[in-house]
């Protein structure tokens, strides 16, 4: 039975194998890393991080494409949305070569919310908790490209992410560029101690005032982020990383007190129970920036504006055109 098993469990290795080479020869974005590539642990989880990438020639700066909290890098059977990989097929459709489209799922694929939804907010979800994974995500695609530097894309939590990790390696001079896709730069509305704030349910995710991410990310005053952005915002988007950010200007249920889509409002209050103003949480003090509107009509299941930024043409475009500006 043992040579049966080897051989079954060889022909299938090389089945996949084929089957990646066949799609990247196709120019198709993947779910997979290619043969070779290490496999980094997910310091939360205890097993291997997921996300997509591939083997071939490097001409452009590699992409680093980053996802939001309880999102993927692409759609898992626990989470439909994904749209990172959609962005990524944009700019494999437009120029990019698969072997220069690489994500990180720095959250798993979310199947583990089913038995307990409070992990949504809880210390695994956090900056801090996945900074290690980026770090050792990123020097792997360097060595594995051979490139100097990446780019990178981020939507929400992905955002601070990105800026929590360049901070604490000072590592301004690897990424050349970051597009900051309706970060919670300056907080999130969704962590207020109001009765009418929803999300501190067990079931919504359990965004109380004293949950992890809320003591990250629940006021423009938490120590994380009075530490990421500086004094006055001093450090927004300090040394040659070129900045974009890509903003909601309408609705966005993690920054404006009103209607987003299927998802109702909560008080615009932050964690400490003060009323703010988290509208412009998204804008980074001396980037480049692009606010859209009408962006739920891009996500097909709650029409919420904040997830459907990511599926947007708009978006899309925006992040390419900057891309491409300038030697690459």
């Amino acid at each position: 039975m043992q040579p049966m098993k080897r051989w079954i469990h060889h022909t299938a290795a090389v089945a996949m194998f084929l089957a990646a080479a066949v799609a990247q020869a196709a120019g198709i974005v993947g779910t997979t890393f290619p043969p070779g590539f290490p496999v980094i642990e997910d310091t939360s989880l205890a097993k291997p991080v997921i996300g997509f990438g591939a083997a071939g020639p490097v001409t452009h700066t590699p992409v680093i494409l980053l996802h939001g909290n309880n999102d993927t890098p692409f759609p898992t059977a626990c989470n439909p949305y994904g749209a990172i990989q959609a962005l990524a097929q944009y700019l494999a459709d437009h120029g990019y070569g698969t072997s220069e489209l690489w994500a990180l799922g720095y959250q798993g694929d979310q199947c583990d919310l089913g038995a307990d939804p409070t992990l949504r907010s809880r210390i695994a979800h956090t900056n801090a908790a996945n900074v290690p994974d980026l770090r050792r995500f990123v020097r792997a695609v360097l060595a594995f490209t051979g490139a100097k530097q990446v780019d990178i894309v981020g939507h929400s939590l992905g955002v601070t992410l990105a800026r929590e990790w360049i901070r604490e390696d000072e590592a301004q001079p690897m990424v050349r560029r970051l597009v900051a896709i309706d970060g919670p730069n300056h907080g999130i509305i969704n962590c207020s101690p109001d009765p009418a704030n929803y999300w501190q349910l067990p079931a919504l995710g359990g965004f109380t005032p004293s949950s992890d991410i809320c003591q990250e990310v629940g006021s423009p005053d938490t120590p994380f982020l009075r530490l990421l952005n500086g004094p006055g915002g001093s450090s927004e988007t300090e040394g040659p990383t070129r900045v974009l950010v890509i903003r909601n200007a309408d609705a966005s249920f993690v920054y404006f007190p009103v209607q987003d889509g299927l998802l109702a409002p909560v008080p615009a209050v932050d964690s400490f129970g003060k009323p703010t103003d988290f509208s412009r949480s998204a804008s980074l003090r001396g980037a480049r920036e692009i606010p859209l509107t009408g962006q739920g009509a891009y996500d097909p299941f709650l029409h919420t504006s904040h997830l459907g930024i990511l599926n947007s043409p708009q978006t899309w475009q925006a992040t390419l055109e900057f891309l491409r500006e300038g030697p690459q």
